[in-house]
């Protein structure tokens, strides 16, 4: 996300570089950078699918800063945290394509800790994440976020995104066992890790 992020320049110029620099198989010798992930996409065949829909994802960081409803913060959570996971896959090893939906949903959990973490910083940049039809069921809305308030009304939904985001982690759970057993215990980590955010945010 620094590709959109970065104060100066050209965030759509940077965009195009990237996309340049991730598709092709032949990187000039001193781009250490693409010449590394071009070496790991032959050698571990990861699909060039994954490293596009990923730039697609922070693309919509250009031009997308609501999200109506949680299957469209789903969609671009898969796009910026799936896709990462998906590619991580394939270096790691894993046992089959049973696999990969448990990969795609610990890749939305991750992001939506991210997203519940930074609700006011994601506001400074323009940004509100949070699913709009759930913040209107709850009577919460933008100018709420921008008034920083915590009453009842944020708590429950508060209370609800953690639950939901928990189940993710819960269900992608399974997905662990899916991996080479060398990987194993560092993508269990990091999901504990994240998931242990949620309890700071609700505390």
């Amino acid at each position: 996300d620094d590709i959109v992020d970065t104060p100066g320049g050209d965030p759509a110029a940077r965009l195009a570089d990237w996309r340049r620099r991730v598709a092709t198989s032949t990187p000039p010798a001193d781009d250490l950078v693409a010449v590394a992930w071009a070496d790991t996409r032959l050698n571990y065949r990861v699909p060039l699918r994954y490293a596009e829909q990923l730039l697609d994802g922070v693309a919509a960081d250009l031009s997308k800063t609501r999200y109506a409803t949680f299957e469209e913060l789903a969609a671009y959570s898969y796009g910026v945290a799936s896709t990462v996971g998906l590619m991580s896959m394939h270096i790691i090893g894993y046992s089959g394509a049973e696999a990969l939906p448990y990969a795609i949903k610990l890749g939305v959990a991750l992001q939506l800790t991210n997203i519940l973490r930074d609700v006011a910083e994601d506001f400074a940049r323009g940004r509100v994440y949070l699913p709009q039809d759930e913040l209107a069921a709850y009577g919460l809305s933008d100018d709420f976020i921008a008034a920083g308030r915590v009453t009842d009304n944020w708590r429950a939904f508060m209370r609800f995104q953690l639950e939901r985001n928990r189940r993710l982690y819960r269900e992608a759970r399974p997905g662990i066992a899916c991996l080479d057993p060398s990987g194993r215990f560092a993508i269990a980590a990091a999901a504990d890790l994240y998931a242990a955010i949620l309890d700071d945010i609700e505390r």
